[in-house]
């Protein structure tokens, strides 16, 4: 019988001390072609632990497996000391996730994703010793069905960069999952193609060292790949342009000179050694961060005061509500003002969100003019919603007021100005207006154009207005992450 030991290093549980310049340093651990990288790897690795430092280190499933076959124990080792992450099974081995996901629809897809995805995970586990603490897509392979797997896996954090969705360079909660994800001043700490730009990345994050500490503390979020460090070019050029070579054609590309791989080790030590002179820098890890950036709004127990303010904050651009130590979603925020309606006046039962409620999976019937229905049909069509929110944890595309579709955000509009007014002493409508409103998160999410799909990797031309859709839908979930205090 084979037995599973997840290893506990101490620093990666820790909970990090608030109002500091958190650095959240990662690397995308994934060429299992050259053998070198193996190396290179463990040499960051070695680097990081000497200086009492720990970073995340995403693996590809792939490249685990490669790993275990070299016999690299030393490397797993190495890397062992540090949180270990996720970064797809295969990484460019066609299709990757984008392209399968790009022809499904949301249940489908997120289905598909583990079917395809989870053995690499497993894989990373099993022999990391380890249950991978996040996950990153390859390239910009992104797809907004990962996240209801992920959420299932136990995943709690997405970390990478790509334009797909973002909060001003914040972190943030989308699909369910803290995303560390189109951060803003991490990808300008990068270096150059001869990496010989060292002194301007220390002047830039001093700058935002400077910026942070003025303002109460910040983020950066700061990636690396091993195989960057000695390769004369990616070593999934193999598979640019949609190409899929068979394992015995896949051509091993040559290391870069010896000066030029020390050029490039030296950079990273430098800014490393930089970044930890400054007495408010705090490296954290992939688990460090899911817990500095806990959702408040788990395990909170609404009071009907708290749950009559959340409905007043309504407004007809349905958004996130930022709220003490707590933020909440659209969604969120939907079926709060829902649990309102249904309660007993003047009771004071408290009421928790136990689960994830993730937005439609399909668009929403447009309303142009507002209309006008009897409040029996509006009180039974909360009733509806209330239960179709219970069984399927997601918000409808839409909400039927009888033989009439509306869109979620108009009917939560209507909902909250009566829950508003019923707080202060109303009684219910006879009749009740429903008009046109919009999801203003929405504004988050890209839209679809070749440059967020921007990867040699992908099929020339690859863009998906599909995905894009879903993730505009998924916009329901979006809100700020809030640092514990």
């Amino acid at each position: 019988m084979t037995q599973l030991v997840l290893i506990c290093v101490n620093l990666i549980g820790q909970r990090p001390t608030p109002r500091k310049v958190y650095v959240v340093l990662w690397f995308d651990t994934e060429d299992y072609i050259l053998p070198e990288s193996d190396d290179a790897a463990k040499r960051l690795a070695t680097f990081l632990t000497e200086q009492g430092i720990q970073a995340t280190f995403k693996v590809v499933g792939e490249k685990a497996r490669t790993l275990e076959r070299r016999h690299r124990t030393d490397v797993i080792a190495a890397l062992q000391k540090h949180a270990i992450g996720y970064h797809a099974n295969t990484h460019s081995q066609h299709p990757t996730p984008a392209e399968y996901e790009s022809l499904l629809n949301w249940e489908t897809g997120a289905a598909e994703f583990t079917r395809r995805e989870r053995p690499g995970y497993d894989d990373v586990q099993r022999i990391f010793k380890q249950k991978p603490c996040c996950y990153g897509q390859p390239g910009n392979s992104w797809a907004p069905q990962a996240f209801p797997s992920l959420a299932s896996w136990g995943v709690g954090l997405y970390l990478d960069e790509a334009a797909h969705v973002g909060l001003n360079g914040q972190p943030f909660y989308y699909g369910g999952l803290l995303n560390i994800f189109n951060t803003k001043e991490g990808p300008q700490l990068r270096p150059n193609d001869e990496w010989t730009n060292i002194e301007e990345s220390k002047t830039k994050f001093r700058q935002f060292y400077e910026q942070m500490t003025r303002n109460g503390g910040g983020l950066v979020s700061l990636y690396f790949h091993p195989c960057e460090f000695i390769h004369s070019q990616f070593w999934d050029m193999n598979f640019a342009r949609g190409a899929n070579p068979p394992r015995d054609q896949w051509r091993t590309y040559p290391l870069r000179p010896p000066d030029s791989r020390e050029r490039a080790f030296s950079y990273f030590e430098q800014l490393v050694r930089y970044m930890k002179s400054f007495p408010q820098v705090q490296f954290i890890t992939g688990p460090q961060a899911t817990r500095l950036y806990a959702d408040g709004a788990r395990g909170h127990r609404f009071s009907a005061s708290e749950l009559a303010e959340i409905a007043r904050q309504v407004e007809w651009e349905v958004s996130f509500q930022v709220r003490g130590t707590y933020t909440l979603s659209p969604a969120e925020v939907m079926t709060l003002v829902t649990e309102w309606m249904l309660s007993q006046p003047g009771a004071d039962a408290k009421v928790t969100l136990p689960f994830t409620v993730y937005g439609p999976s399909l668009p929403s019937p447009p309303l142009s003019e507002p209309i006008e229905v009897p409040w029996s049909q509006f009180e039974r069509s909360v009733h509806d919603l209330h239960s179709f929110i219970q069984r399927h944890h997601q918000i409808p595309n839409a909400v039927w007021l009888g033989s009439k579709p509306v869109a979620p955000e108009v009917f939560l509009v209507a909902m909250a100005k009566i829950a508003s007014k019923s707080a202060n002493g109303g009684v219910a409508p006879e009749n009740v207006t429903v008009a046109p409103a919009r999801l203003a998160t929405e504004k988050y999410v890209a839209l679809d154009s070749p440059e967020i799909w921007s990867w040699p990797i992908f099929p020339t031309g690859f863009h998906s207005e599909h995905l894009m859709e879903l993730a505009r839908l998924q916009a329901w979930t979006l809100k700020p992450a809030k640092p514990s205090e």
